[in-house]
């Protein structure tokens, strides 16, 4: 915990890799963020309200991670760099790009494959535990700016602005900076921010954080936000109370 002097009481909590772990490794490289740890880190649960896992994947060229199935977990594939190549019980066939996202609501039961045809993938795979268990599988795809510059609101509850849903409390975004922007994280009342560096680094009150690490505020409003070095960052806004299912595949796993 961190006093920021130019904030006075308020607290960040900071999430570094050896509070990780790593379920695979080359040439599936996955490294598994427990978001809950970030306050306490001898939590059961990593989970934080409903945002359960965030899988920092690098996949490389060649690999197939063949059909399998999903069971009432929400996941958002964000892809920073490559193309992943998704395929599903449904008959889609779909590349997931840095402008291409998809969402999956696996519900009762959702199958897919994933193939890396070409270079290195580099991606977040977010589970985030439903509302309920058993729900009606759903897939959703959306396409958005590659390196967007300002705060892009890709998913969000279901009924909100976001252009797709996740069918509980959690909203996410992305950004793109340079070194030497400064920018504010967007807030919501009532909802913890945890926020993912992707790649590069930034300072954040009197924290600096690189690649693969994470910080939050116990005051739910993050000080500004400083770019050291060309960065992506990743934004949740979880609602800590909210009512989820602990039945999913991965979501609803507490801790490894």
């Amino acid at each position: 915990m961190i006093i920021d002097p130019k904030r006075g009481s308020t607290m960040l909590h900071k999430l570094t890799e050896d509070q990780y772990t790593e379920p695979f490794k080359k040439p599936v490289s996955i490294t598994r963020v427990p978001p809950g740890k970030i306050i306490d880190r001898e939590a059961e649960d990593a989970a934080l309200g409903s945002l359960a896992f965030i899988d920092h994947a690098v996949l490389q060229k060649g690999i197939t991670i063949k059909m399998h199935e999903h069971v009432n977990d929400e996941i958002l594939s964000y892809v920073w760099k490559g193309t992943m190549y998704h395929k599903d019980s449904v008959g889609y066939e779909v590349p997931i790009t840095p402008g291409n996202l998809m969402m999956m609501n696996a519900g009762e039961s959702f199958w897919h494959e994933e193939k890396v045809k070409e270079g290195e993938v580099d991606m977040l795979q977010i589970f985030v535990r439903p509302r309920e268990t058993d729900m009606e599988p759903e897939i959703q795809f959306h396409q958005k700016p590659e390196r967007n510059d300002d705060w892009y609101l890709m998913v969000g509850p279901e009924n909100s602005e976001a252009p797709m849903f996740v069918r509980n409390q959690v909203y996410i975004y992305d950004i793109h900076l340079k070194a030497g922007d400064q920018v504010k994280a967007p807030q919501i009342k009532g909802y913890q921010p945890f926020l993912y560096v992707m790649d590069g680094s930034i300072e954040v009150g009197d924290q600096t954080l690189q690649r693969r690490e994470a910080v939050t505020d116990s005051d739910e409003k993050l000080p500004t936000i400083y770019v050291e070095k060309d960065a992506s960052l990743v934004l949740f806004l979880t609602d800590l109370d909210t009512e989820m299912s602990m039945a999913g595949t991965i979501s609803g796993v507490k801790s490894e």
